[in-house]
């Protein structure tokens, strides 16, 4: 079951292609009135062909009309020198974890200066589009110091996506305590499609994705329960399933599946205000997806899909809708890539109050979305002229964003007042 995967989202090949290569939610039948669109929309950012004739869902799935921020903001080198770094969280004090691929996690100060390797991370496997990748600051952070992070880990079946904890030693150079809570079964002999965000789900517990790990043999795990393959998991801090999990007490089931049929899921964020999970997912050629994420559901991966296999063949039958699977609340053809993502909870510019922002690998930009009652109405392109992949975005304390850049000789952007 030995596949050739490559070394990352949004260019090497997998399986089936360049992962991301743009050569390469709530069940909506369009009949909702919807909310208007900004008053100064423009036309639709993406003008590009789209690689498929699939028709959407409703009006407004793709390629909505394009928005312009009209505060004067800046964007400035805040940290450099990171080498392929992955996720990104916030310490209390304003400070940032960052992991770095290879299995090392780094300090960057509020001045963005970049610490030394933090010791006591568990040996990751590096290959493909494995390694050390999202990271998580318990919400009790000032009291216990605990850390969470999540990785690829090596079995004696192949690899598996896994999450660990451990304490940030009072000197802030090492791990202690360190155990793995949790590993996403059934191991495989893939190195890609991990998945592996982590956020935080509002009560102290962990929402964990992963993905269908880039094969046709083990594909079809994302519409099964006995697997934790393409899933988004709800666990606690010692790994267990949440008690009010969808699936607790079934026979058969994995309990800590909260959601299933998906793909390849490298963003996970809560709003700020309705605490809704919002999730992003690297789709074939074509096919990238927002989802709102909803207890139970079914997001349809590989039954339904708007993109095609990097062969040109469709995904499975060619539908693109089927009862009882989940609509995305929004999707890209071609392309973006979408990886990290995160919700401006500031105020500092005031129309980004409650957008989505995403990091975009093959896109290279950051993705702006203004969401109106669960419905995308306008999006924006930032930092198109950078020429960069970027990997991850977090909603910063001081009101402004910070953009992480993807491979070696990564930086760390500060997009603000």
């Amino acid at each position: 079951m030995q596949q050739s995967c490559g070394l990352d989202d949004g260019t090497d090949p997998t399986i089936e292609g360049p992962e991301g290569s743009e050569q390469g939610n709530d069940d909506d039948d369009g009949d909702d009135e919807e909310p208007e669109a900004p008053e100064e929309a423009l036309d639709p950012v993406e003008t590009n062909e789209p690689n498929t004739d699939y028709s959407p869902a409703f009006e407004g799935q793709t390629r909505i009309n394009g928005v312009q921020t009209e505060t004067a903001y800046t964007t400035t080198v805040f940290a450099t020198g990171l080498s392929s770094p992955w996720g990104m969280a916030h310490l209390p004090d304003g400070r940032i974890l960052v992991t770095e691929k290879a299995g090392v996690m780094k300090l960057v100060s509020t001045s963005g200066t970049v610490s030394g390797p933090i010791t006591g991370v568990p040996a990751v496997n590096s290959s493909g589009q494995g390694g050390l990748l999202d990271v998580a600051v318990d919400p009790n952070f000032e009291e216990n110091k605990m850390v969470y992070w999540s990785f690829s880990q090596d079995g004696p079946d192949g690899t598996a996506t896994a999450v660990a904890k451990g304490r940030l030693s009072d000197s802030e150079d090492e791990l202690e305590n360190v155990e793995v809570i949790y590993t996403a079964i059934p191991e495989f002999n893939s190195t890609a499609h991990y998945g592996s965000r982590l956020a935080w789900d509002g009560q102290g517990n962990l929402f964990v994705s992963t993905g269908d790990r880039s094969s046709t043999v083990t594909r079809p795990e994302a519409q099964e329960l006995d697997a934790a393959l393409g899933k988004v998991l709800r666990i606690t801090t010692d790994g267990d399933s949440v008690a009010d999990n969808p699936y607790v007490g079934e026979i058969g089931i994995l309990p800590e599946i909260y959601s299933y049929g998906h793909r390849n899921v490298q963003g996970l964020a809560i709003h700020p205000v309705t605490g809704d999970l919002w999730e992003s997912e690297l789709g074939p050629r074509g096919g990238d997806e927002i989802n709102l994420i909803k207890s139970g559901a079914d997001y349809g991966w590989p039954t339904i899909s708007y993109g095609l296999e990097y062969s040109g063949a469709a995904i499975g039958s060619g539908i693109t809708q089927q009862n009882g699977m989940e609509q995305p609340v929004y999707y890209w053809d071609p392309v973006v890539s979408p990886s990290g993502m995160d919700f401006y909870s500031g105020n500092a510019v005031p129309e980004w109050t409650n957008n989505l922002f995403l990091a975009a690998l093959s896109g290279q930009h950051i993705v702006r979305l203004v969401i109106e009652e669960n419905v995308v109405v306008g999006e924006e392109r930032l930092l198109v002229d950078e020429g960069e992949r970027f990997r991850d975005v977090l909603d910063g304390p001081d009101g402004a964003l910070y953009a992480l850049t993807d491979g070696d000789n990564a930086v760390i952007y500060r997009i603000g007042l």
